[in-house]
């Protein structure tokens, strides 16, 4: 089993070398790990650092300019060899450490999928937006309904399935929004799903979080139009 990790990063100069770092040590006997970061065209000293630490990935790909987390995404995983795909946002809101409970559901269950949860949390989780958990409860419980799942977070970072689950070539959308993407078309070709607790120390806007109220809908619009 090979899991390929998908780092896509915009401007995180402040904190891209330790999540790497975090990634590296996170490394399994049982596991084998391919480390993919794509640079979106950062405009900070983000590419410097990545050049100046080549030991810390197995692959660096460069976007010219911004072209948002979903292109990055696709462009990760195409250019990944795992048979099996995790997602690492470039902050420091979740941790590698968690990679370890969903290589043994993988290997003790061989799951289709596994949504990492924040609200069933193991050690902590930092108190956030409460706008931005509402938000999540409602995508949730649309998406638990349409497709029949009992997950308590689809939104979570960390997400993990088997890479044949998915079909590159039909993702459309190049925002935040192409998660949802991801996670429809995992549930609708699998059939094995699980949920397991992981820790989150959740950023806030002025510490650099992107993610914005608009999104919320641009992620239910994908859910409705990936279920029909």
């Amino acid at each position: 089993m090979i899991l390929s990790i998908i780092i896509p990063v915009f401007n995180e100069e402040k904190t891209i070398i330790q999540i790497l770092e975090k990634v590296s040590k996170s490394s399994s006997d049982k596991v084998k790990h391919e480390v993919i970061v794509i640079d979106d065209g950062s405009t900070d000293g983000t590419k410097k650092l990545l050049d100046e630490n080549k030991n810390l990935y197995n692959k660096l790909l460069i976007n010219s300019s911004n072209k948002g987390k979903g292109y990055s995404v696709k462009r990760g995983i195409s250019s990944s060899e795992g048979s099996h795909i995790i997602f690492q946002d470039a902050d420091l809101e979740y941790n590698p450490e968690d990679y370890k409970k969903f290589e043994k559901i993988f290997i003790d269950h061989d799951a289709d999928g596994i949504v990492g949860s924040r609200f069933v949390y193991s050690d902590y989780t930092r108190s956030h937006n409460i706008l931005n958990k509402i938000g999540n409860h409602i995508l949730t419980l649309i998406f638990n309904l349409m497709y029949n799942t009992t997950f308590t977070d689809i939104y979570s970072c960390y997400f993990a399935f088997k890479k044949d689950k998915i079909n590159i070539n039909l993702l459309k959308s190049e925002g935040f929004e192409q998660h949802a993407e991801i996670l429809c078309q995992v549930i609708k070709r699998g059939n094995k799903f699980y949920e397991v607790p992981i820790s989150y120390n959740g950023r806030n806007v002025s510490e650099g979080k992107k993610i914005k109220a608009h999104h919320f809908f641009l992620v239910l619009y994908q859910i409705i139009k990936q279920r029909f």
